[in-house]
């Protein structure tokens, strides 16, 4: 079943409902919370001795409270440290203040303190970030990141916002992150992702009745795509122009790797025809590569329009560069109107030619930007798109009218809509190893590839991404994430397909 993410008020509402339509009391919640969070806690550390908590004046605290009284219990040394007076709690989180203190917890000032639990918890804001950080806050911040321990943060780390994924400074780096009944969208991308740790989710008893009464933004796994077969199936009589024809431009001087890759990609996700547009010299390298493979010299204006005027699908950019050459292919490409991916320099060529005269696109568009190449579609910086990587999507969806996939950590894949831009959803796979040369061509390869066999641009999109970040991680599992290369990926897609 497919997972969801939410926001801020989001979760707010999940927890409304529990409270007041399926009447779960608040405090109930808090417990159940509570004790979550400690047994990962016990699982995570089986040799802690002592606990430093850290808790601030909302329903967070209340949690703190919670794990502090449950570890007392079992005979752990325990260390709350509470920020502007345990008096300042009220609702739940004084429900909560009150059963731990009756079990034997003593708050202390933070004045002067330097943690000593053998694990920290931080339990100070959760959801509740407004802004940047200051102090008390601000110093418990660096206190708990400067302490040796490992950390555990209570539903989300403190100065990461749930919506976005943006962080504070300073906001916690936690070593584990367990979050409660809606999983928040800052957990899963952003700057976030490298403050969370390992996420840990726990519905606190609040089932899918409840969740699925807010509609949230799914967190896309392969296993849940594909168990909806997204590909169409393979008539007995199909033959390669029925499968389609990618037409991959791209391989200036000295990038002729970029446009074989995509193009071997697309092949291998089941194109039934695939020929590259390039400068001559890359003919023989990409013919001993890969011999099923067409290759058009992109100088020779003739060939290369009838090639782009047969083609079912486009993908444009890898090894474009950003010289006169490339300029001149992204206009030949755009003049087709066919169904398009938009990458890597396409997309720097793109905003070059737009800075000068408006670009039009006639034909579906799917463009696939990391941070920086989306700052420059967009004229702003690269920390804004970083900051909020949900409306950097749906401005890029609007600015071409097509979908558009914010490479990274937690890709997010946004589509334009006549009533207002859609997030499609957060790819839940991928890992820091993918960060190398190559891997976008790769993915451009994967999205044109399932463009021609007829996937419409979301789907196309959506599966593309996921089957591509997940053939990275089959990869890392097998070889390290250090060693890992774009081409490692083509075997594992190759498997993840066998039975599509």
């Amino acid at each position: 079943m497919l997972e969801r993410l939410y926001t801020r008020s989001q979760c707010q509402e999940l927890e409304r409902i529990a409270i007041e339509e399926f009447a779960i009391p608040g405090f109930e919640l808090m417990q159940r919370a509570g004790r979550a969070a400690f047994a990962e806690l016990l699982d995570r550390w089986p040799q802690a001795r002592s606990l430093s908590i850290c808790c601030g004046k909302g329903n967070n605290a209340g949690d703190g409270y919670i794990v502090a009284g449950l570890a007392l219990g079992v005979g752990l040394r325990i260390e709350l440290v509470q920020l502007g007076g345990a008096a300042a709690l009220s609702g739940d989180a004084a429900l909560a203040r009150d059963w731990a203190l009756g079990e034997g917890v003593v708050p202390i000032e933070p004045r002067g303190i330097t943690l000593s639990g053998d694990v920290v918890v931080d339990a100070l804001l959760g959801t509740g970030l407004r802004g940047g950080l200051r102090d008390p806050y601000a110093k418990m911040v660096r206190g708990i990141n400067e302490s040796p321990a490992p950390v555990l943060a209570i539903d989300i780390p403190t100065g990461v916002d749930a919506d976005t994924g943006a962080c504070a400074q300073p906001s916690v780096v936690a070593d584990v992150t367990v979050t409660f009944i809606g999983r928040k969208r800052g957990l899963y991308t952003g700057p976030g992702v490298s403050a969370v740790g390992h996420v840990v989710y726990a519905d606190l008893g609040v089932g899918r009745e409840i969740l699925d009464l807010v509609p949230g933004t799914g967190l896309l796994n392969l296993e849940h795509l594909l168990s909806s077969n997204p590909l169409p199936s393979r008539d007995l009589n199909a033959y390669k122009q029925t499968l389609g024809h990618v037409v991959v431009v791209g391989g200036d001087h000295a990038m002729g790797g970029a446009p074989l890759m995509a193009a071997e990609a697309a092949l291998r996700v089941g194109a039934g025809m695939v020929s590259v547009v390039t400068r001559a010299i890359h003919r023989p390298a990409i013919l001993s590569r890969r011999p099923e493979l067409m290759v058009v010299d992109a100088d020779d204006t003739q060939a290369r329009d009838e090639v782009l005027a047969r083609a079912t699908t486009l993908v444009v950019g890898p090894g474009l560069g950003r010289r006169p050459w490339g300029y001149e292919l992204i206009r030949a490409a755009l003049s087709m109107a066919k169904p398009m991916v938009l990458d890597a320099d396409g997309l720097n060529v793109f905003a070059d030619l737009s800075s000068t005269a408006p670009l039009t696109v006639s034909g579906p568009i799917v463009v696939t930007p990391h941070t920086g190449e989306a700052a420059t579609l967009l004229d702003c910086s690269s920390s804004s798109v970083h900051d909020d990587r949900f409306a950097a999507a749906c401005a890029l969806a609007d600015l071409l009218a097509g979908v558009a996939v914010l490479k990274g950590a937690g890709t997010v894949i946004a589509s334009h809509e006549t009533a207002g831009s859609e997030i499609l959803g957060v790819c839940a796979h991928g890992n820091p190893g993918m960060a190398t040369a190559g891997m976008g061509d790769i993915l451009a390869g994967v999205i044109g590839g399932m463009l021609a066999q007829g996937l419409c641009i979301e789907d196309a999109a959506v599966f593309g991404v996921c089957l591509h970040s997940c053939a990275g991680d089959a990869a890392a599992n097998q070889i390290g994430e250090r060693s890992l290369l774009a081409t490692d990926l083509l075997p594992q897609l190759m498997a993840l397909l066998k039975n599509s």
